[in-house]
């Protein structure tokens, strides 16, 4: 079992889904333009039932405990992510879910640009770079 940072652990507390799928569908809502419905759709494919409204909650929950540790580098790099890199199906409903999502969407952008740190030697996939934040 792999060994979760404190603070995901406290946000994972009560889900009852495993990390896997919760990470796996919080990546996929930040890195492609993707719905919340397609991410639903896909991971039905896959023979898990997870309800769109329960990404978005899982999102809202785990990005800004992923994003903490970095929100230094995402601050200097740019203020805030473009509106073009937001997934225009987005549909912000208040300030507050915009800025989480849109530091999830800066941080894959960090992850595909390489500006994440890694070990000396070793060149993990943006997948496995962010795997790695819950950690």
């Amino acid at each position: 079992m792999t060994t979760l940072n404190p603070p995901v652990a406290r946000v994972l507390k009560r889900l009852h889904y495993p990390l896997d799928v919760i990470l796996m569908c919080v990546r996929w809502y930040v890195a492609y333009p993707l719905s919340l419905r397609h991410i639903e759709e896909m991971v039905a494919e896959r023979g898990i039932c997870v309800d769109h409204s329960t990404v978005h909650r899982w999102a809202l929950k785990l990005l800004p405990v992923l994003a903490s540790p970095n929100i230094s580098t995402i601050l200097s790099s740019r203020t805030i992510a473009r509106s073009s890199d937001a997934p225009d199906h987005a549909g912000f409903k208040t300030f507050r879910c915009a800025r989480i999502l849109l530091a999830g969407i800066e941080i894959m952008h960090m992850i595909a640009k390489g500006q994440m740190k890694c070990a000396r030697g070793t060149h993990p996939s943006a997948a496995d770079q962010f795997y790695e934040l819950a950690t």
